[in-house]
């Protein structure tokens, strides 16, 4: 390797730093009660930077997961025809591959507050029916608290 070059391995691991960072910066705004004009947009910005980064680096689940974050932000920016751009490609994912018992439980809150933010009540009372159902079925105390953390933030239908 030639003076001043990086390997792959180090950027690969750059590539997972900030995947992982701008994910966590992004739901740590999201998770606000309210944001300024800037935080929106740092949201925004950092959600699409985890997104790439992870497109770099991550598993297809890694992406769905980013896609999850993507419908998030947009709903809560609502950006409607975005977030159920996103959501819905998660929840295609997750009904077609092996996840995590969370991530079923996500993939249909996500639905709900997407079809909150459209203002489909119909859409949005089923989702928000199956998303309990499947928080209730999620095997992990901690992970179980985290979802219905986050699921007390949507919009009840």
């Amino acid at each position: 390797m030639a003076s001043g070059m990086v390997d792959e391995n180090e950027i690969s691991s750059w590539h997972r730093y900030f995947a992982v960072e701008c994910n966590n910066r992004a739901w740590g705004l999201a998770a606000q009660p309210e944001r300024s004009p800037a935080e929106a947009e740092e949201m925004l910005l950092q959600v699409y930077a985890a997104a790439y980064h992870w497109s770099q680096v991550g598993t297809p689940l890694n992406g769905m997961r980013a896609e999850l974050a993507l419908a998030h932000v947009h709903a809560l920016l609502g950006h409607a025809e975005l977030a159920k751009h996103y959501a819905a490609r998660v929840l295609d994912f997750v009904t077609r591959q092996d996840v995590e018992d969370w991530d079923l439980a996500f993939a249909h809150a996500e639905m709900a507050h997407v079809a909150a933010t459209a203002g489909d009540a119909e859409r949005h009372a089923k989702h928000y029916v199956d998303a309990l159902a499947y928080g209730e079925r999620i095997e992990d105390e901690e992970d179980r608290r985290v979802f219905f953390e986050e699921i007390a933030r949507i919009p009840r239908p």
